[in-house]
């Protein structure tokens, strides 16, 4: 008797600082209107930024970059949460193997692009050259690959995910997850033309991820939490 409520005291124990499923992906959800909100706001205040020329990566230098650093820890964290919460969503499946590893990845490379931060240029910040960023240096290069394999991966997820919307006959869901990626990708491969393009596909993909993260959640069994 007295080694059940012991083990039933524990598993209460454990229940109670274990984060839900809910809790988890409440996280996907806030991650890419938590950056988006930060880096607009920044934008608008910062001295010398200029979202026609620079790209919200470049917030991370001069004085207030921590802000954006931080935006950029939270906001991988966030979707790593995420992707827990849709791995126990989608569990027992080839989806639920798959899309929250990619969103996994994904946000790691916001972690790494935190600690490797973007070059100046294009008159950002204050001081630096009016002209883009000639040549990248190593934090810079592993910046742009971070943002390439992170992206590339979240694209890919989205592709598995559509398979998960598809079987359930939520047609909307699966041709937008399909579309989407397209979009990110054309986006960025528009971006030597102008950086709004980067923005633009960035923006898509980190919306888009909200968006299914939040459908999950109201497709969640009242049981599982």
């Amino acid at each position: 008797m007295t080694q059940a409520i012991g083990a039933s005291a524990t598993a209460d124990s454990v229940s109670t600082t274990r984060p839900t499923t809910r809790a988890l992906l409440a996280g996907g959800i806030a991650a890419g209107p938590l950056f988006l909100g930060a880096g607009a706001v920044q934008g608008l205040a910062r001295d010398g930024f200029d979202f026609t020329r620079n790209a919200i990566s470049q917030l991370s230098l001069g004085d207030l970059g921590w802000i954006q650093v931080v935006s950029f820890l939270l906001t991988g964290s966030l979707a790593i949460a995420g992707a827990a919460g849709i791995r126990r969503t989608l569990a027992g499946t080839t989806e639920g193997r798959w899309a929250p590893r990619l969103i996994r990845v994904f946000g790691a490379s916001f972690l790494l692009a935190a600690v490797c931060t973007a070059d100046p240029g294009a008159g950002f910040p204050v001081g630096a050259p009016e002209a883009p960023v000639a040549s990248l240096s190593w934090h810079g290069a592993l910046h742009m690959l971070s943002a390439m394999v992170g992206f590339l991966a979240l694209c890919a997820s989205f592709v598995m995910l559509a398979r998960h919307f598809a079987a359930r006959r939520q047609r909307g869901w699966a041709v937008g997850s399909r579309l989407v990626p397209l979009g990110v990708l054309a986006g960025f491969a528009a971006s030597s033309a102008t950086v709004l393009a980067f923005t633009a596909g960035a923006t898509l993909g980190l919306l888009w991820l909200t968006a299914i993260t939040a459908r999950l959640a109201t497709t969640l069994p009242a049981t599982q939490t």
